[in-house]
């Protein structure tokens, strides 16, 4: 007979806050009073930190004005090179590999604009049928603006179970006529990690460019992208980075790219010594500089580096061990507490296929999600059926994951969710 798994308890989840070496940054974050909040892996809070750096960005155009360009403690004229270097590590990336520039979308664009290059029989894209739908608008877009026909040129791998993607069904579609693979590191929905250093190797072998959408991972997984021999990447900074909503984005380029002739080039893609001779001939920034389109957004590049240099501290490595520690003990909570309920797990129980946060699936999904908010709990839902629940490593404590779960086993028991709609909210 197996072992029977000990009996959870507030106490066990007391035991583990009192030994957290992340409780201390609770306090760098503004949390509001008698709320858990668990929607981190769509907005992460605001520090304490990033409210300062924004008032130092502000100082500085308060009083040095134009000057601030290349003056003051962060001079504008290079802020996004300082930040790329500050987030470098979270992704393996060389410094000169990472530029903090964009919205996650338009640095779609601009890097399958740069790699894409449809010549002869190999004129297709590889994704997935599971992926985020603006990643798959750009695609269709891009390929469009070649002249391609999506319907066509778009291959999708398929899911088996709706769920998961096997890595063997990626790697089979890897044909001879597939110019270009984009992935996401982690699934949006269910919180699968793809394995991204055997996909890449794969590619590789194959001579197949591939890049890798990092929205849901970046910040609360170590990735080793330049080791790893991955060609680009994208993400945003607002979900586990807390950069705040509509935050500047990042990019990474292997350094082996360096040099190429962005797709869609701007002042910016520029050398930095040379951008102010007001050529009409591009000399490119041998950087993922050269990537950048236009003025960097110097105010919503300021709350990034509060949140970078809680990073630079506390480290992604260590991030990750509280992370899967946290996920696990709610998955434990859930396994134990909520049995015949109508919960399920929905996201890979192994470590090295978990990302930063838990699916937790039930048919009621939408009203229970409306219910723990007037709980004060903070949940994130994707109709028809899933309530994502993250735990972030800075700010979430184990006795929070405790009450959640007792919550969610009152508003099931108690069937709170019947007074509320089935239909889901503007932004869910």
């Amino acid at each position: 007979m197996g072992e029977e798994k000990n009996v959870l308890t507030r106490e066990h989840a007391k035991a583990h806050d009192a030994t957290d070496a992340f409780a201390r940054y609770r306090e760098e974050f503004y949390l509001q009073p008698e709320v858990i909040y668990l929607d981190g892996n769509s907005l992460g809070l605001m520090s304490k930190r990033a409210e300062l750096k924004v008032a130092e960005l502000m100082d500085s155009w308060k009083t040095l004005a134009i000057e601030g360009w290349t003056k003051g403690k962060y001079p504008w004229f290079f802020l996004s090179e300082k930040l790329g270097a500050m987030c470098a590590p979270l992704v393996g990336a060389l410094e000169d590999e990472v530029i903090v520039s964009g919205s996650t979308t338009s640095n779609i664009h601009q890097l399958i604009a740069t790699f894409y290059k449809p010549e002869g029989k190999r004129t297709k894209i590889l994704a997935d049928e599971l992926t985020f739908p603006s990643d798959i608008y750009a695609l269709q877009s891009q390929i469009k603006l070649r002249g391609y026909n999506p319907d066509e040129e778009l291959l999708r791998v398929k899911s088996r179970d709706g769920k998961f993607l096997a890595e063997e069904d990626i790697i089979v579609a890897m044909t001879d006529e597939v110019a270009l693979i984009f992935l996401p590191t982690v699934l949006y929905r269910s919180g699968q990690l793809l394995d991204i250093k055997r996909l890449t190797a794969e590619a590789n072998a194959r001579g197949i460019c591939i890049g890798f959408d990092a929205c849901h991972s970046i910040g609360a997984i170590p990735h080793h992208f330049s080791e790893w021999g991955v060609d680009f990447g994208v993400w945003c900074n607002y979900k586990y980075l807390n950069g705040g909503p509509g935050s500047v984005a990042g990019l990474y380029v292997n350094k082996k790219h360096f040099g190429i002739y962005p797709g869609l080039a701007g002042w910016y893609s520029s050398k930095k010594d040379k951008q102010f001779d007001m050529e009409h001939t591009l000399d490119v920034e041998l950087s993922a500089g050269a990537f950048q389109i236009g003025t960097p957004h110097v105010l919503s590049l300021a709350p990034i580096l509060g949140s970078f240099e809680l990073f630079a501290e506390a480290g992604i490595e260590q991030i990750r061990q509280k992370s899967l520690k946290i996920t696990q003990f709610l998955s434990d909570l859930v396994e134990q507490e909520l049995e015949g309920l109508g919960f399920s797990i929905g996201n890979p129980q192994e470590d090295d296929r978990r990302g930063g946060h838990i699916c937790l699936e039930h048919e009621e999904a939408i009203r229970i999600c409306k219910a723990l908010i007037e709980n004060r709990i903070i949940p994130d839902n994707r109709p028809p059926n899933i309530i994502r629940l993250a735990p972030v490593a800075f700010y979430t404590s184990y006795e929070e994951i405790w009450d959640t779960v007792q919550v969610l086993k009152t508003i099931v028991k108690e069937k709170q969710y019947e007074k509320y709609s089935k239909e889901r909210n503007v932004v869910s």
